[in-house]
């Protein structure tokens, strides 16, 4: 039989690598549409952002990133961004897959700033706060030593100030890369912490995002006079396969979701992504014992504006 050259098998490799290089490229090819895990209904991405990345119809709750948390809670026009040139060492030299310093550059690259936490100054609903968000891009969200002073110092400004502070958590603990000097933010923030609840004798209002563990869980974030959380997010110190390893026996069904930690008395209450402004504003009032805001029933709030966050007006804290 005459050799008519390769078989099909033999020539797959060929032809695979013909159809990767006919594909369209992947900025010519924007995604509009996401599925959505929980209920299977494919989304057009402008609707999805228009609603937080909220699921109009089952509620699934996609990840929001920190600048998307914190323009949807704070007043349009009164942020001042605090912080932002302070960036992270390689105390350590540390090096495990990669050098740590390696590992800096290539979150500052992905995400444009410096570390893993973002700081403002603003106004929620007319009420002077001082508000921060974990920015999970950033090495997952990990608590080193400058996500620890900028923690500390929003505290410290909230009771200087004589202000509530919010802190949106989003994080896998403490950054690992840092060793003890990462844990050792720990004791710090929770000590400015108490300074704000006990001597300036302001709330502070821990809001839980998937996922918050870790060094982050087993500290401030668990502190707060009231604590919310979002539905379904993953909260806890260690994971599930750990604890399960450690004592030997099977968890319990949904295990460190935010649903399992309302019915054992860990948070204060499971809010949507969409009711969250609406409700810190309600529980800040509250607090302060101020009148709630008597609006037009058509009026458009704040939340509801497609509107960008206004230019910051930097501050001098890299001074400090």
């Amino acid at each position: 039989m005459p050799n008519q050259g390769r078989r099909w098998f033999e020539q797959r490799k060929d032809f695979v690598g013909t159809a990767r290089t006919a594909a369209p490229p992947k900025d010519e090819s924007p995604d509009l549409w996401t599925r959505c895990k929980s209920c299977g209904e494919v989304l057009y991405n402008e609707a999805l952002e228009s609603n937080h990345r909220v699921c109009h119809l089952c509620g699934h709750h996609f990840r929001l990133d920190a600048i998307s948390w914190l323009r949807m809670l704070c007043d349009e026009g009164t942020v001042t961004v605090h912080d932002e040139n302070i960036g992270p060492v390689d105390a350590l030299t540390f090096v495990d897959s990669k050098a740590y310093a390696n590992r800096i550059a290539q979150s500052r690259n992905k995400t444009g700033r410096h570390d893993a936490f973002i700081s403002l100054s603003a106004e929620l609903d007319g009420i002077p706060i001082e508000i921060g968000s974990f920015d999970f891009r950033f090495m997952g969200g990990s608590m080193g030593s400058v996500v620890g002073e900028l923690i500390t110092r929003l505290y410290e400004r909230a009771a200087e100030r004589k202000v509530p502070a919010i802190v949106i958590s989003a994080s896998g603990g403490a950054r690992m890369q840092e060793g003890v000097l990462s844990l050792m933010q720990m004791a710090k923030t929770c000590s400015a912490l108490a300074r704000l609840q006990d001597d300036a004798g302001m709330p502070y209002i821990s809001l839980l995002t998937h996922p918050t563990t870790g060094g982050v869980a087993a500290s401030f974030a668990m502190l707060g006079d009231i604590i919310l959380a979002e539905p379904e997010a993953l909260i806890g110190f260690a994971g599930p396969r750990v604890i399960r390893e450690t004592i030997g026996e099977e968890l319990p069904d949904g295990f460190q979701t935010s649903e399992y930690l309302l019915d054992h008395g860990m948070v204060d209450a499971i809010v949507p992504r969409t009711e969250m402004r609406a409700k810190l504003s309600l529980l800040l009032r509250q607090f302060l014992a101020m009148p709630s805001p008597v609006r037009a029933l058509n009026e458009t709030t704040p939340a509801q504006k497609e509107a960008p966050v206004a230019q910051p007006r930097q501050s001098n804290d890299d001074n400090r």
